[in-house]
């Protein structure tokens, strides 16, 4: 692939036989007065060759609904690749609009993922794939003859409890086996687990030796396990050591679903919804799809911290640290009471702690706060808690309707990459 885009001899309308070079993988503005062939250079010529010669590639089948492309006036493009364009018009300042989406290949290629895609498991990378039960059947058969089998379905995975109607309703059935632990033991009566201590129980759904004949009873095993344990099993397999050695013990767990077994994650079918950040099903849920979130910064609230609450550090739309009367100063009054700090010192000059809160609250634990200087006064002390600067914010700027309330709040806001997506917009899963 060429480093750059080279035209020679383009007379498109306008052009007068220019020859230019433009860098691929880079943004190239082409600037000019008004007639000076901008748009031919850049729509008439280079989109319009690159695709002539991409309908050119398709089928005569295909070629016959598009019609025929005329070749511009131009000797020859060079390093030039199929193209898009986007139609000159004023287009909306939404941030869920890209070039993708105006243009619909993001919808392409979201068919394109959801068709031919491989799942991994968003936390360990794993590949993960669905199994049917014949599948399943024929990856057990495949190992060598003779081979002790035990099929066991997994119901319980470090979990605390004595799990008792879990055993006797395992006993109504007919197990006679479980493994508690990784301990097999027989399912009697007098089994008892410890109630403080995670337990994991898988019962014993079929043994048998791996031979010619049995796929029909391992298929039905199989289905029961499945049926048992939501579509996982476990295979636990004994097979003859080298030359007369120990048998080598290995396990493998199968599922039916699009899941992780390490990590107990399952997903959903692949579908074109799940690869999008315009659709709940594909959108990081912290950002909504944005990959960026608004919040509200500390380093925006605090106008000088060389003065004090008192003296106006904190100077924000809706609270008045300065007027004693106020009550929102008789909030933190009785906050810097209770934890031990003065209003007067510089806020540079407070402990992380009372910082802390003031901007982000006491975590629920309760204040006593003395209304009596403010037109609230209740006539009695009043018993609440403080939520923080910051979370008192983010509420009003939640609940206002008003856009220039809106706008005084994005003063002491900041923009930041997304913590959970980091950006890329889609859940960890479809990622």
């Amino acid at each position: 692939m060429k480093a750059e885009i080279s035209v020679y001899g383009a007379r498109e309308h306008n052009l007068k036989d220019i020859e230019v070079h433009i860098p691929r993988n880079q943004l190239v503005v082409l600037t000019g007065i008004s007639g000076s062939g901008k748009s031919s250079l850049a729509f008439d010529t280079i989109y319009a060759e690159g695709q002539r010669r991409y309908v050119e590639s398709l089928s005569s089948y295909a070629r016959q609904f598009l019609g025929q492309a005329q070749k511009p006036d131009v000797d020859r493009i060079d390093g030039l690749s199929p193209a898009i364009a986007i139609d000159q018009k004023t287009t909306s300042r939404n941030p869920r609009s890209t070039v993708g989406t105006v243009t619909e290949i993001y919808d392409y290629l979201r068919l394109l993922y959801a068709r031919v895609g491989t799942p991994h498991c968003p936390v360990c990378g794993k590949e993960i794939e669905q199994q049917t039960v014949d599948q399943i059947t024929d990856a057990i058969m495949s190992r060598p003859e003779g081979t002790r089998l035990t099929l066991m379905a997994p119901l319980v995975r470090n979990r605390k409890g004595e799990h008792t109607r879990l055993l006797e309703k395992l006993q109504s059935q007919g197990f006679v086996r479980i493994r508690v632990d990784g301990e097999m033991m027989e399912l009697d009566a007098d089994l008892e687990l410890e109630s403080n201590k995670k337990h994991s129980i898988e019962v014993v759904v079929d043994r048998l030796v791996r031979r010619d004949g049995i796929e029909n009873r391992l298929a039905d095993s199989v289905e029961t396990a499945l049926e048992l344990a939501d579509d996982l099993v476990i295979v636990r397999f004994e097979e003859e050591g080298e030359e007369g050695g120990g048998r080598r013990v290995s396990e493998q767990i199968f599922s039916q679903k699009l899941a992780c077994t390490d990590c107990e994650i399952s997903l959903g079918e692949l579908s074109p919804r799940m690869f999008s950040f315009n659709n709940p099903y594909g959108a990081c849920p912290e950002c909504t799809g944005l990959g960026e979130r608004t919040h509200f910064a500390p380093e925006f609230i605090i106008g000088d911290p060389g003065l004090s609450i008192k003296g106006g550090a904190i100077d924000v739309t809706g609270f008045h640290f300065t007027d004693e009367t106020s009550w929102s100063y008789c909030h933190v009054e009785a906050l810097a009471e209770k934890y031990g700090f003065s209003l007067t010192v510089p806020w540079e000059d407070l402990s992380p702690k009372a910082r802390d809160l003031i901007l982000f609250g006491n975590g629920g634990e309760e204040l006593v706060v003395d209304t009596s200087r403010t037109r609230y006064n209740k006539g009695r002390p009043y018993h609440t808690s403080w939520g923080g600067v910051i979370a008192i914010l983010q509420r009003r700027y939640n609940e206002t309707s008003l856009p220039e309330m809106k706008e005084q709040y994005l003063r002491y806001m900041r923009v930041t990459p997304c913590p959970v997506c980091k950006g890329a917009w889609l859940r960890a899963e479809n990622r």
